[in-house]
């Protein structure tokens, strides 16, 4: 699969033939000024939560793409008063088979609100099965004992968590995280974007290699096969 990485918790996995982008956060990250949000492509956008970081760039690329919305129920009614109708509403627990594969949503440990102050719905994880691999996007949450579900579900082939710190989990929560679904390869996202959140690479680095554990931190805008 390739994974390409647009900064804080937006990222594309190419499925199927299918580009699935997640969390739009892009024109307000200064770290992806060199990012043209108009030239990304997507056949659906999965949106783990309502937070300004994570949805701010949803409504543009949705309306230039035409692309097919997976989020919560609350965020389909806000994205409906946008003039966005293509969009798949679900909730925690629930999963749809959609032509790339399978999206069932899971547990996410934070919370939501939309930009113009309406609640946000429950935030969620997103477990995504296919033909091709299988991964495990965790959205923003703490280290939950949920994630000793996920791989019940399915095999992890590869997952997504929040590695910042004071939001989120930091480090050492992920390398918690990444025992508990059983996945040794690990892309660390909603990191360094803001000073509450930065982290030593190095020292993050060796901590997970110390346990066994690969990760992965693509520069923005690097596109990697995993």
């Amino acid at each position: 699969m390739k994974f390409t990485y647009y900064g804080h918790s937006c990222f594309t996995v190419e499925v199927s033939g299918k580009k699935l982008l997640f969390d739009p956060f892009i024109s307000g990250n200064e770290l992806a000024k060199d990012i043209d949000v108009n030239s990304i492509e997507a056949d659906y956008i999965l949106v783990s939560h309502g937070h300004q970081d994570h949805v701010l760039d949803l409504v543009s690329i949705a309306s230039r793409t035409g692309a097919k919305v997976i989020c919560a129920w609350e965020i389909y009614v806000w994205l409906s008063k946008q003039g966005i109708d293509n969009v798949h509403p679900m909730n925690t627990g629930g999963k749809w088979n959609f032509d790339f594969g399978t999206v069932k949503c899971v547990t996410a440990k934070h919370s939501s609100g939309l930009p113009d102050g309406s609640y946000g719905g429950n935030p969620m994880g997103f477990i995504i099965s296919s033909k091709e691999k299988n991964f495990y996007y965790s959205g923003d949450t703490a280290l939950t004992l949920d994630m000793q579900l996920i791989p019940q579900f399915t095999v992890i082939d590869f997952s997504v968590l929040p590695i910042g710190d004071n939001f989120t989990m930091g480090p050492a929560d992920a390398v918690r995280a990444a025992h508990m679904i059983n996945c040794h390869t690990v892309v660390g996202v909603h990191y360094d974007t803001f000073g509450f959140i930065k982290i030593n690479h190095k020292d993050t680095n060796d901590l997970f290699t110390t346990n066994g554990l690969s990760l992965l931190l693509p520069e923005i805008g690097e596109t990697i096969s995993i």
